[in-house]
């Protein structure tokens, strides 16, 4: 019988921490799962220690793909060619799944899944359990991700997709020269037809390590401002309130400015507002250039 759920985990040079993962995945007492490792890239021994685990019992399957490095939202995009469960979560290569999380989510899902939901949105917790951001209010039954963070909403959390849905909306492109495009541009696209269901447990524990992208954003701003610049008009017609759409536009706007784009203007899908938000935009961007210099 086919698995419910695929746990894919993009990485890179990673095999120094991937064992967290693959220990957490032991550790379930619901295998019900697929393990799927997408490789970008890697010159470290990840695939020497992904065959190693292969080659046990391990009560789940382990499938290991290798691709050039793109950046995650291209192995985010190799995992949903490949991914054929009903449900699919990403796990970060630094990162581990919650204590029985396969078995509340699995639970969960066959208790309220319906057409009308995408998937589920559950919480992560640092390596000492305590809950990123906040946890859900206790009355809230469904939500979406962008209306989560418009109303209030704190700190990363873990999103479980229906596999039929996610694969309905676009790829993440690739821009020459650049590695990154925000994992929410599918997620905003998603947002506009769907909500997610609220699971308020912990499904998995994450750790900001400094070569991460979270602990680098000043530089992931200066080195991909075409993926960002992208993502931003998105992110300016699709969240739902008219605060987080300005903010969005100020970020597009430094972008741009990276990018030394004179027609960003034009370009902009809400051009009245990115007037206004234009000497925002470019104090941003200043803002951006002194703290990249101070952190190289």
């Amino acid at each position: 019988m086919e698995p419910f759920l695929t746990v894919f985990t993009p990485a890179y040079n990673r095999a120094y921490s991937l064992h967290l993962c693959y220990e957490s995945l032991c550790r379930q007492k619901c295998k019900d799962f697929k393990w799927l490792i997408v490789d970008d890239g890697s010159t470290d021994n990840t695939k020497e220690l992904v065959d190693k685990w292969k080659s046990k019992d391990n009560g789940f399957e382990i499938i290991y793909v290798y691709k050039e490095n793109g950046g995650m939202h291209t192995a985010h995009n190799k995992a949903y060619e490949l991914i054929d469960t009903e449900l699919n979560m990403c796990i970060d290569s630094d990162d581990y799944v919650g204590d029985n999380a396969i078995e509340k989510i699995k639970l969960f899902w066959e208790k309220n899944k319906s057409e009308k939901y995408a998937g589920i949105i559950g919480l992560d917790a640092d390596f000492k359990n305590n809950v990123i951001g906040k946890e859900f209010n206790r009355n809230l039954k469904a939500t979406t991700l962008g209306g989560y963070y418009c109303n209030g909403g704190r700190g990363d959390k873990k999103l479980i997709y229906r596999t039929d849905v996610i694969k309905k909306y676009p790829s993440y492109p690739t821009f020459k020269g650049e590695k990154y495009v925000s994992l929410g541009y599918k997620y905003l696209l998603c947002d506009q037809e769907y909500e997610l269901l609220v699971l308020n447990e912990i499904l998995c524990n994450v750790e900001y390590r400094d070569d991460g992208s979270s602990k680098n954003m000043y530089s992931q701003y200066i080195k991909n401002p075409q993926g960002f610049a992208f993502f931003r008009k998105t992110a300016m017609m699709c969240y739902p309130s008219i605060k987080r759409r300005f903010i969005e536009c100020i970020h597009y706007v430094s972008s741009n400015f990276i990018l030394k784009n004179k027609n960003f203007i034009k370009e902009s899908p809400l051009k009245v507002m990115t007037v206004i938000a234009t000497p925002f935009g470019f104090l941003l961007y200043n803002w951006i250039k002194y703290n990249n210099k101070k952190g190289a």
